[in-house]
């Protein structure tokens, strides 16, 4: 049973179940229920959408074959809207398709049919992994940079916007919800890479390089995206960007040939 919302809140969790089997929907929420959870349903992409006029839910489970609107175009369309968690309950058991939804729209991929104590710990691991406090409006750290976590896009110079990973945004999540202070390594790679088997820090290293070349004027000389030697990172606004260049440069051990996982 839960003891009160995940992430430090009064609520319990609101979850929504996408699921064209009604079976299955009654079985889940039932379940999930007896352990706390407020939970909704929808049958389809369509009443999935609706029940989204109402308000955000903390998390979706969303079926992949659905009539009318399968499961990847109402991830892709609530991705569009904002960057709710989802995790894609599926029959499809393909490595490639996995690995193509995690990095695309979904922050865990569990096959169907579910174990549902297997199901309620990846549930909970993904919302602690997002329960870091960032306000939903925008992070402004300068001039140069704005950070609009929940939709996934950071606005670079006030005008070129840029569309950020699902990986890329759970760093910088974890990043500015301790803004100004160091995240260590190995936290930003239980954030990105929790359910990723043999994860190492390069994937840290490369996938915070990418982002400076994506968020950053100049790769190179970092100022919002710092790197702590031997430690971590850190995000800074605008005031500290003096500091920053100091601590800039990449660790000597970091590999460019290593992939994001």
């Amino acid at each position: 049973m839960l003891s009160g919302r995940l992430g430090g809140h009064d609520e319990p969790p609101r979850i929504l179940i996408v699921d064209d089997d009604p079976n299955l929907l009654v079985l889940l929420a039932d379940q999930l229920r007896a352990d706390g959870y407020q939970i909704q349903t929808a049958r389809d992409g369509d009443e999935a959408l609706r029940r989204l006029k109402s308000g955000w839910p903390d998390l979706l489970i969303i079926d992949m074959m659905m009539p009318r609107m399968d499961g990847l175009s109402l991830a892709r369309e609530i991705k569009g809207r904002a960057d709710l968690p989802i995790i894609v309950l599926s029959a499809i058991d393909a490595g490639d398709s996995k690995a193509d939804l995690l990095e695309e729209v979904a922050e865990d991929y569990v096959t169907k049919p579910y174990h549902y104590p297997e199901l309620r710990a990846r549930i909970n691991r993904v919302l602690r992994r997002l329960g870091d406090k960032v306000p939903r409006q925008s992070l402004v750290l300068g001039p140069d940079l704005t950070l609009d976590l929940h939709r996934r896009e950071a606005t670079i110079g006030g005008t070129d916007k840029v569309a950020l990973t699902p990986t890329e945004s759970r760093l910088l999540y974890a990043l500015a919800a301790n803004i100004g202070q160091t995240v260590t390594t190995e936290t930003l790679l239980a954030r990105g890479w929790a359910e990723t088997e043999d994860a190492d820090p390069s994937y840290v290293w490369v996938t915070m390089r990418r982002l400076r070349q994506k968020v950053e004027r100049d790769a190179n000389r970092p100022v919002h995206l710092q790197t702590v030697r031997g430690v971590g990172y850190r995000l800074v606004a605008g005031a500290d960007q003096a500091a920053a260049i100091d601590q800039a440069a990449p660790p000597a051990s970091e590999s460019d040939t290593t992939t994001d996982g």
